[in-house]
């Protein structure tokens, strides 16, 4: 499965509303995510431009993103980023991929114009 990291912001009502009755978010979270198929790893309170963090694990992308997005409707969340991150292994994978294709992919401006190579000191008109 494939690790996620979501970060989001609460609502003022959301804020004002937990101040009252305090209550364990992570609990919450984690039933709605074992509902989407994911696994909920680790919850946080952040300081900073995010109001909390989740680590989560999910077989794909769209089961993830129907979780955030189930959390989401509720209406105390706001600014939400999730983003994929990638084992040392998979890391490793990625990187050996990439190393193959790059044999196959011609960046910009480094192709032959009619058989003329580019020489990118070379001002344009001069001769």
């Amino acid at each position: 499965m494939t690790i996620y990291i979501s970060q989001g912001r609460y609502t003022a009502a959301a804020i004002k509303g937990m101040s009252a009755k305090p209550e364990d978010r992570s609990e919450a979270v984690a039933e709605l995510f074992a509902a989407a198929g994911a696994r909920l790893i680790s919850w946080y309170l952040t300081l900073g431009p995010y109001d909390w963090l989740i680590i989560a694990e999910a077989p794909d992308e769209p089961t993830m993103i129907s979780a955030v997005l189930a959390a989401a409707a509720g209406g105390s969340l706001s600014d939400i980023t999730t983003t994929v991150a990638l084992t040392a292994s998979d890391t490793k994978k990625a990187f050996q991929r990439a190393g193959e294709l790059t044999q196959k992919f011609r960046s910009a401006g480094q192709a032959d114009y009619y058989g003329v190579g580019i020489d990118p000191s070379r001002e344009i008109g001069e001769a």
